[in-house]
C-alpha cells in the first residue's frame, strides 16, 4: 500500500516561484541556499518506506510540479550492497537531481555496508597524483552496484526522455544535474560526484552539466591523496559542498583506527545566525572507536534529552545531531522555521 503523504494547504505552495529557473541559473560552483534546501529535503525524505514517491511529493511542496521519478534500489546481503538511489526529474526536463539513501537505523546491512572499510585503489585522471588514491571499499561497492541503472536513467535525462521510460515527447534535455544524500547517501553522492566530473567517459556527458554535490552529515570516502586529487580538480574542490550540523560524529568517521582518510571539497556549518557558514579547516578525523563512536556520541544524544545532562553536550561529537531533519531546517529560509 502507497504510503500516504499529508497534503499542504494551499497557502505553503509553492515554497519557491519559479524553482526550476533558480536551480538551471545556479553556476557550477556557485554555493546555492535554494539547492541546500531543496537538496536536504530529499536526501531526508528518501529515507521513507516508498522513497521516490515521498521525495517527489516533498519537493513538489517546495515548488517542483509535476516531478517524474526513477527509484533504483538493489539489496544484496552477502556482497553487503544495500544501495537505494532515485533520479528525479522536472516537467520540463531540462533539471535532475540525482539522490542516495543514506544509513537506514533498523537496518543491519547498511551498518555493514559503512563499516567495511578496507580500502581500495581508484584510477584517477591525475597522472601520478592519483596513483596511491584510494577510496572506501563499501561505499564504492554499494555505489556501483546500482550505477548501470543509474547511468541508464540519466542518459534518458540527457536525450530529453523520462527517466522512468514512459515515453513523454515534451520534455527538454537535461541541462543542470545535482547530486545529494545524507549519511552513507552523502558519501555515495560524494563518489558519484567524483566519477561523473573525472571519469574519461562519463565527464564528456556530464561534468558541465554538474552544479553542485550537496551532502549532508557525508562521512570521509577516501585517504589522503584521493582528497587532494579531488581538491586539485576545480569543479570538486569548489563544486562539493559538504553541510556539517554541530556536533554531528558522522563527519568525523571512520576512526583514525581504520586508517587515515580526509575530506575534500567546500565544509559548511550552522553558527549562531541563520544558514550555513563556510568552515575554513575540514573535520578531522575521530582519534579512536569505542569512545569517538559509541560512548561520546551516545552521551551526546542523552545531553541533548535530559536536562541534568545538558553539560556533557559539550563533549564534541553526538548521533543526535546527524538526524538529517536538523539538516534540512538549518537549509530552510529563515522565515519558514
Amino acid at each position: 500500500m502507497m504510503e500516504q503523504v499529508p497534503t499542504p494547504a494551499l497557502s505553503e505552495l509553492p515554497g519557491y516561484p519559479r524553482l526550476v529557473d533558480a536551480l538551471l541559473a545556479v553556476r557550477a560552483t556557485e554555493y546555492s541556499p535554494i539547492a541546500a534546501h531543496v537538496c536536504a529535503t530529499a536526501a531526508g525524505w528518501v529515507y521513507a518506506e516508498h522513497p521516490g514517491a515521498v521525495a517527489t511529493e516533498m519537493v513538489r511542496r517546495l515548488g517542483l510540479e509535476g516531478v517524474r521519478c526513477e527509484e533504483i534500489v538493489l539489496h544484496n546481503d552477502v556482497m553487503l550492497v544495500a544501495s537505494t538511489a532515485i533520479l528525479l526529474q522536472s516537467a520540463c526536463g531540462r533539471l535532475g537531481i540525482l539522490c542516495y539513501r543514506g544509513t537506514e537505523p533498523r537496518n543491519l546491512m547498511n551498518w555493514k555496508v559503512d563499516f567495511n572499510v578496507q580500502p581500495m585503489f581508484v584510477p584517477m585522471r591525475a597522472g601520478d597524483a592519483g596513483e596511491e588514491a584510494m577510496v572506501h571499499l563499501g561505499f564504492h561497492r554499494n555505489l556501483h552496484a546500482t550505477w548501470h541503472e543509474v547511468r541508464r536513467a540519466l542518459g534518458r535525462a540527457l536525450e530529453g526522455q523520462s527517466v522512468d521510460g514512459r515515453a513523454d515527447g515534451r520534455l527538454r534535455p537535461m541541462e543542470a544535474l545535482y547530486v545529494t544524500g545524507h549519511s552513507l547517501g552523502a558519501a555515495m553522492a560524494a563518489l558519484a560526484g567524483v566519477y561523473l566530473a573525472t571519469d574519461a567517459v562519463e565527464s564528456k556527458h556530464f561534468r558541465r552539466k554538474l552544479r553542485g554535490i550537496y551532502t549532508f552529515g557525508q562521512p570521509m570516502v577516501g585517504n589522503p591523496q584521493f582528497a587532494a586529487v579531488c581538491d586539485d580538480d576545480p569543479l570538486l574542490r569548489d563544486g562539493v559542498f559538504r553541510h556539517v550540523y554541530r556536533h554531528d560524529v558522522v563527519p568525523h568517521l571512520p576512526g583514525l583506527p581504520y586508517g587515515r582518510f580526509a575530506h575534500f571539497g567546500r565544509e559548511l556549518r550552522v553558527r549562531s545566525g541563520p544558514g550555513w557558514h563556510e568552515h575554513p579547516r575540514n573535520a578531522a578525523q575521530a582519534p579512536d572507536i569505542i569512545l569517538s563512536m559509541f560512548v561520546v556520541p551516545v552521551l551526546g544524544y542523552w545531553a541533548t534529552q535530559l536536562g541534568t545532562m545538558r553539560k556533557l553536550a559539550r563533549l564534541g561529537y553526538s548521533w543526535y545531531d546527524h538526524l538529517p531533519h536538523f539538516y534540512i531546517e538549518a537549509s530552510a529560509p529563515r522565515c519558514s522555521r
